[in-house]
């Protein structure tokens, strides 16, 4: 970015002093235009209350002001499903309980004011409020690294990086499930939520002000839109069709559910069931280890999930009203002359076969007693419901835009704060200054009543002159100031009190209190 005097800012960075831990150095990079490259040193002494004028005038005269009047950047150092492998998310994965003391390193990084981690078994994804995009972007990476045991040049080549209004939309899509390998799947937006409630204190406002917008985006675009309506997978669709089937004469809860095969699709099978309200099934495997595994880690949700070896199938499959079958057996297990045996229903028993080769016979579909479906009915019911998803994530996009806009323009109107702060302070300063200037020269036969008095006298006159320009950065008086109008009495505001002068040493001290 180019600034005065033909000058480029390369590097800006904040330098602890190790004799001297009060005393911060600032050390700034600037290229002028014919190549030779000029270094400069500003000391501020962060000891004393009162800011180095000195040193914050030098870095106002100089030409490569840029933290003082450039706000910080919002940033997004990710790795997803979509850019990294699953290996690489593994390592830099960090647990839920984790995360408060993850943020606090990020945030204790010399160039980082806010952050919070979103860690999902699809993605890594670190948010930061950096005063510098650069320097910023560097320090987490080595952070990442340092952490994980990944080499940087590694973490960069799966990387993505996004700023500001992109990283925003990013997020908001990220709640509304627009960037899930299932396209509006709802678990993304618990898992934003799960961040958003370790961030409750302490963690500064932008970051957590976005998260905050993010979940109403989330929340908006599942209920004006219903993305997540409509099963996108084989097991989800069977699951759904045969309930769709078996209404009204049946329900998941009262139904009789009969899995054969408890391997990969067998168990999305059983955990769409269990989603459906289904609270008991038989499952019939070879290995009963497999059918162990699924029943520990459904049994907190109270579902009980009985096991039978494959010897007893037929028999199962009298009992049940409804049959997934999901196995690698390259001959079917039902034939026509196999469901003739079995016990007939009120209702035709349903056979929902997702396996390849078909587990159950087409000849199985000539008895009245028995409805089947395979893994092609199944395919034209997700293909339907993707198409109806994809359409209704443009719809998605319009929502996202505006929830968007919103945040932009909440955290504009943050930027009053600050000013109001310096202002002040500034003030402050030189009021209390003339004070005790004053007392100092005519105070020496004073009383402490008198003192006070004087000091209350100054200090009410200050508050009625800064009534006016106070009312003016604020954007919810009773004026109902717009927001560009408020901006642009701060800008002023800056330039006639020269308050960017304090912003650099107010952000060097709030870096310093945080080490």
């Amino acid at each position: 970015m180019a600034v005065s005097n033909a000058f480029v800012l390369s590097q800006t960075s904040l330098l602890k002093h190790h004799h001297n831990p009060s005393l911060t150095t600032i050390r700034i990079h600037a290229f002028p235009m014919n190549n030779k490259t000029t270094r400069g040193l500003i000391r501020c002494d962060l000891s004393s209350s009162s800011p180095t004028v000195s040193a914050l005038q030098q870095l106002k005269k100089s030409p490569i002001d840029r933290y003082t009047k450039e706000r910080s950047s919002i940033v997004v150092i990710g790795l997803s499903i979509h850019t990294a492998p699953l290996e690489m998310r593994e390592k830099l994965a960090i647990p839920l309980a984790e995360l408060p003391h993850a943020v606090s390193e990020l945030r204790g990084l010399n160039h980082i004011e806010e952050a919070a981690v979103l860690s999902t078994c699809n993605r890594m994804e670190i948010y930061v409020l950096a005063l510098s995009q650069h320097r910023g972007v560097r320090e987490v990476t080595h952070w990442m690294s340092k952490r994980s045991g990944i080499p940087v040049s590694e973490i960069c080549q799966h990387w993505f990086l996004l700023y500001n209004n992109d990283a925003t939309q990013h997020l908001f899509e990220v709640s509304a499930g627009l960037d899930s390998l299932v396209l509006g799947e709802g678990q993304i937006l618990s898992q934003v939520k799960q961040v958003r409630e370790k961030l409750r204190s302490g963690f500064g406002m932008v970051i957590p002000g976005l998260f905050d917008k993010a979940i109403t985006a989330g929340k908006l675009v599942r209920t004006e839109t219903c993305i997540a309506s409509g099963a996108v997978s084989v097991s989800s669709a069977a699951v759904e069709l045969a309930l769709t089937k078996l209404l009204p004469t049946k329900s998941a809860s009262s139904a009789v559910m009969l899995v054969v095969g408890a391997g990969k699709m067998g168990k999305l099978v059983i955990k769409h069931l269990v989603a459906k309200g289904c609270s008991k099934m038989v499952v019939v495997n070879r290995s009963k280890e497999r059918v162990e595994a699924i029943q520990e880690e459904m049994m907190p949700l109270g579902v009980e999930i009985v096991y039978k070896p494959f010897d007893e199938m037929l028999a199962c499959a009298g009992e049940a009203n409804v049959i997934f079958t999901s196995t690698a057996s390259e001959t079917p297990l039902f034939l026509k002359e196999h469901v003739k045996t079995l016990p007939l229903m009120d209702d035709a028993r349903l056979f929902v076969d997702i396996s390849v080769p078909r587990n159950v016979g087409s000849c199985v579909d000539e008895l009245d007693s028995a409805r089947v479906y395979n893994v092609d009915d199944l395919q034209e019911v997700v293909a339907a419901n993707k198409e109806d998803r994809a359409r209704k994530a443009m719809e998605a996009h319009d929502i996202i835009d505006d929830e968007s806009k919103k945040f932009e323009a909440w955290r504009d109107s943050l930027q009053t704060v600050p000013t109001i702060k310096k202002l002040r302070r500034k003030t402050e300063r030189i009021r209390a200054a003339s004070v005790e200037k004053f007392m100092s020269r005519y105070g020496k036969d004073m009383d402490k009543k008198t003192r006070e008095a004087v000091d209350d006298l100054t200090r009410g006159m200050l508050n009625k002159i800064l009534h006016g320009p106070m009312k003016h950065l604020r954007c919810d008086d009773g004026e109902n100031r717009e927001l560009p109008e408020t901006l642009e009495n701060m800008e002023a505001l800056n330039r006639m009190f020269e308050l960017e002068l304090e912003l650099l040493e107010e952000k060097i001290r709030a870096k310093m209190e945080q080490k």
